[in-house]
C-alpha cells in the first residue's frame, strides 16, 4: 500500500485477495506473490474524479539497475505483452493487470503514473513491490501441468520422501522441502541472482529468466558450490568436523537459510540426495512441478563409452578406487521438472532429468539438464542437455577386471542387466513408492530395448572365454536383511551343474563402502579350496561380528561382499551390497494440534548396540511446525539404554505436516523417526483494535 498526495491518494496491491486466488498464501499473505499468465487486480484511490483528459499508466521495473522497464499497455494486444483494464467510479479504479504466460519471473516495481493528454507525468506513485512466479495452473505456460493431483503433490507438498538402500533393499527417508517456509522464495531468487551469468551479464539473464529451461540448469549449477557461488559443498568422505555431515540434514530450509545468512558462502556439506532436496525446494517454490528420483545400480561412466570398468587386483582390490574413476553408485538421486521443450524437436515434452550433484562438466560448469526422460527412453543421445552421461546412469554395462600382476587384464565379469533397477519417486497418493523404471528403458530383453542400445552406440554382447566349459560351475551370496550392532552370516554356495567334480580356490572378501562405492576399509577376508561333486553345492558360512565392521563401516551402513572363484575353467565372480538397517526413533505428538497453540512432541530412542553412545544429539524440524532445534542428551547412552525427551512447540501454519527428528552420537548416526501433524485453524473471538 503507498500513501501520496495529490490526485492519487492511495494504492492497494490486495494482496491477500490475489495471492489466494494464485495459489501463494502459503508463502506470504501480505506481500504481493502472483503467477505469470493470471490475471490480478489493484485499487487505486483518488482524491476527486479524474479529470476526463487524464489517464493512469502502470510501469514495471526488473532488476536492481532496472535492467529491464515494461510500459504496461492499456489494452489487449500481442500475447507476448502485459496490459492492464481498468474499473470503478469516481474516485476508486480497480486496475486487472494481465502478464503474458512467458513473462520473465522475479521481483517486480511497479509504479503508477498521472499522465496528461499529452503524455506528461503528473503524478507518480512510489514503486511498490510483487513478485511473479511460474504458474503450471496456466494452459499457455510451458510448466503447465492439467493434473490436479499431480499439482498438488508437485508444487504445493512441502513435505517428501526420499529413496535410499539398494535396489534389493529399498529404504526411505522423510524430508521437509519446506518451499513456503518465510523467506525461502526470496532466497531462491538470491540463488539465481548469485550465478555466474547474472554476475556476468544480469540484463541478459534477467531476460532468460523467462524460459524454465534456464532456470532450471541455473539452479543445477548453482545447488553445488563447484566453481561458483552455489548453495552446497559435496563431501563423500569423512571427516565432516567442519560442517554438518551430509546425514544429518533433514530438511532444505535450513540449509538455504546458512548460505544466505553466511553471505552466499556455501554450505558443508552435502550428497547426492541432500542436492536433489535443495534443487527440489527451490524449482517447486518458483513454481516449476518437480519431483525427486532414485536410481538404484546408478552407473557414473567417466569416459562416456557407455560402460563402467572396474579394476581389481588379485586380491580383489579395487586399484582406480578414486572419486574421479568410473564406478556404480548403489543409489543416485537427482530431479525431474515438469516443462514443454519448445527448444527441441516434437516427442520431447514433460518430464527432465536435471542433476545437481557436480559430477563431470556440462558446458565448463558443474551441472547436468535438463535432458527429456523420453529421450532417454528412445536412446536419443543428441538432445539438451548432457543426454549421454544420463543414458549411462541408467544403462551401461558392468566390467570388472582383473589385473596381474604383470600388468595384463583379465576380464572376469560382464553385467548388462544390473544398472538403472528400481528407479523411484513418492507417489502423488501418499508415502508409498513409485516405480518410474519404464519412463527411463524398455523392458529387459525386449527388442525395442536391443534397438535403443544399438541406437546409442551400447553393445549387447555376452561374455565369452576360449575353451570355457560352459555354466559348469555356478557362485550366488546369499544373506538375512541384518541390523546394525548385530553378528550375522553370509552363505557363499558354489553349485557344480556338471557332469564331473570340480575343484576351484574361493576367495571372499568382506569390505565397507559408501552409498557411491568408495572403499572404507576390510572387514574380514578368507580364502579357501572347495570340491564340488557332479551336481551337487558347496555352502560356506561366514559370520560378521559387530567387532568385525563396527571399526569401518561408513555413515551409509553398507557391507559389500565380493568372492572369486578360479579353478579349472575361467574364474567367476559375485558382488552384493548388504545394506545394513538402523533403528528408528519413536515420535509421538499427543492431542489435537491447532496453529499458533503450544504442542509437545514426545521423543524416544533405545540404544541398539553392545557399546555406550557418546555426544548424543536430536535434531528436530517441519515446515509450518518449527524450525530446526537441537536437543542435546546428558552424559552417556549405554546398551539397552531407553533415553526420551520432550519438546514443545506451536505450529505455525494448518495443515498436514511432518514433525522429522535425526539422532547422531559417535558410533550410531542416521538414525531417522517422523509423526504426521494435523494442525487446526484456530478459530477464536475476532480480535478488534481502538
Amino acid at each position: 500500500m503507498a500513501n501520496m498526495r495529490g490526485l492519487i491518494m492511495d494504492v492497494n496491491l490486495r494482496s491477500r485477495e490475489n495471492n489466494s486466488a494464485h495459489r501463494t498464501s502459503e508463502i506470504d499473505r501480505e506481500r504481493l506473490i502472483v503467477r505469470r499468465g493470471q490475471p490480478f487486480s489493484i485499487a487505486v484511490q483518488c482524491s476527486e474524479t479524474l479529470p476526463p483528459t487524464h489517464h493512469l499508466e502502470l510501469r514495471l521495473h526488473l532488476g536492481k539497475r532496472d535492467e529491464v522497464v515494461i510500459k504496461v499497455q492499456q489494452e489487449r494486444g500481442a500475447g507476448d505483452e502485459w496490459w492492464v483494464n481498468q474499473q470503478g467510479a469516481q474516485d476508486e479504479m480497480l486496475l486487472t493487470l494481465h502478464s503474458p504466460p512467458d513473462a520473465i519471473i522475479g521481483q517486480y516495481r511497479l509504479a503508477v503514473l498521472m499522465m496528461s493528454p499529452g503524455g506528461r507525468v503528473l503524478e507518480k506513485t512510489d514503486e511498490m513491490r510483487f513478485h511473479l512466479l511460474f504458474n503450471p495452473w496456466c494452459k499457455d505456460d510451458v510448466v503447465y501441468l492439467p493434473d490436479q493431483s499431480l499439482l498438488q503433490e508437485y508444487v504445493m507438498n512441502e513435505d517428501g520422501v526420499i529413496y535410499m538402500g539398494s535396489w534389493d533393499s529399498i529404504r526411505s527417508i522423510s524430508w521437509s522441502f519446506g518451499q513456503f517456509e518465510d523467506y525461502v522464495m526470496d532466497i531462491c531468487f538470491e540463488v539465481l541472482d548469485n550465478s555466474k551469468d547474472a554476475l556476468k551479464n544480469s540484463e541478459v539473464d534477467i531476460k532468460l529468466r523467462s524460459d524454465p529451461v534456464h532456470v532450471s540448469r541455473m539452479i543445477t549449477t548453482m545447488v553445488n558450490s563447484n566453481g561458483d557461488r552455489g548453495v552446497l559443498t559435496g563431501r563423500w568422505v569423512e571427516p565432516y568436523s567442519d560442517g554438518v555431515p551430509p546425514y544429518k540434514w533433514s530438511g532444505s530450509v535450513p540449509i538455504l537459510q546458512q548460505w544466505s545468512k553466511n553471505g552466499v558462502r556455501a554450505v558443508k556439506y552435502g550428497q547426492c540426495w541432500v542436492f536433489a532436496a535443495v534443487a527440489c525446494t527451490v524449482l517447486r517454490c518458483l513454481g516449476i512441478p518437480t519431483r525427486l528420483i532414485t536410481n538404484y545400480a546408478s552407473a557414473h561412466d567417466v569416459d562416456g563409452n557407455l560402460a563402467v570398468d572396474i579394476m581389481l587386483n588379485e586380491r580383489l582390490e579395487r586399484i582406480d578406487g578414486k572419486i574421479n574413476a568410473d564406478s556404480n553408485w548403489n543409489f543416485h538421486c537427482w530431479v525431474e521438472s515438469w516443462m514443454r521443450r519448445g527448444d527441441l524437436p516434437r516427442g520431447n515434452d514433460g518430464w527432465q532429468v536435471l542433476d545437481p550433484t557436480p559430477q563431470e562438466l556440462s558446458d565448463g560448469e558443474f551441472c547436468c539438464g535438463p535432458c527429456p526422460v523420453a529421450a532417454i527412453k528412445e536412446g536419443n543421445l543428441g538432445v539438451k542437455y548432457d543426454a549421454p552421461f544420463i543414458f549411462a546412469e541408467v544403462n551401461a554395462d558392468i566390467l570388472h577386471w582383473i589385473v596381474q600382476r604383470d600388468g595384463r587384464r583379465r576380464k572376469i565379469q560382464m553385467d548388462q542387466a544390473s544398472v538403472g533397477r528400481n528407479i523411484s519417486t513418492k507417489s502423488v497418493y501418499g508415502n508409498q513408492r513409485e516405480d518410474v523404471t519404464l519412463h527411463y528403458k524398455y523392458p529387459e530383453g525386449s527388442r525395442m530395448e536391443r534397438e535403443v542400445y544399438k541406437k546409442a552406440g551400447r553393445r549387447v554382447t555376452e561374455l565369452t572365454y576360449e575353451n570355457a566349459e560352459p555354466g559348469q560351475l555356478k557362485l550366488s551370496i546369499k544373506h538375512a536383511q541384518p541390523v546394525y550392532g548385530t553378528d550375522f552370516d553370509v552363505l557363499v554356495v558354489v553349485e557344480n551343474e556338471g557332469g564331473r567334480e570340480a575343484r576351484a580356490q574361493l576367495t571372499t572378501l568382506v569390505t565397507a563402502v559408501t552409498y557411491n562405492s568408495i572403499h572404507r576399509g576390510e572387514c574380514k577376508r578368507q580364502l579357501i579350496s572347495v570340491t564340488v561333486p557332479a551336481h551337487k553345492a558347496f555352502k560356506e558360512v561366514m559370520r560378521l561380528h559387530y567387532a568385525d565392521y563396527a571399526g569401518c563401516v561408513s555413515e551409509h551402513h553398507m557391507i559389500r561382499v565380493k568372492s572369486l572363484l578360479q579353478g579349472e575353467s575361467e574364474p567367476i565372480m559375485t558382488e552384493v551390497n548388504i545394506p545394513l538397517s538402523m533403528p528408528e526413533l519413536l515420535v509421538q505428538v499427543p492431542g489435537k494440534a491447532f496453529a499458533w497453540e503450544q504442542l509437545t512432541a514426545l521423543i524416544s530412542f533405545t540404544n541398539p548396540l553392545p557399546v555406550p553412545l557418546k555426544g548424543g544429539v536430536f535434531t528436530v524440524e517441519g515446515a509450518g511446525l518449527l524450525s530446526a532445534t537441537e536437543i542435546l542428551v546428558n552424559g552417556d547412552i549405554f546398551p539397552g539404554q531407553k533415553v526420551s525427551v520432550r519438546l514443545s512447540f506451536s505450529p505455525t501454519r494448518p495443515g498436514v505436516k511432518k514433525l522429522l527428528v535425526d539422532f547422531d552420537s559417535d558410533r550410531l548416526k542416521d538414525v531417522k523417526g517422523v509423526a504426521t501433524v494435523l494442525v487446526h485453524k484456530k478459530y477464536g473471538p475476532v480480535r478488534t483494535t481502538h
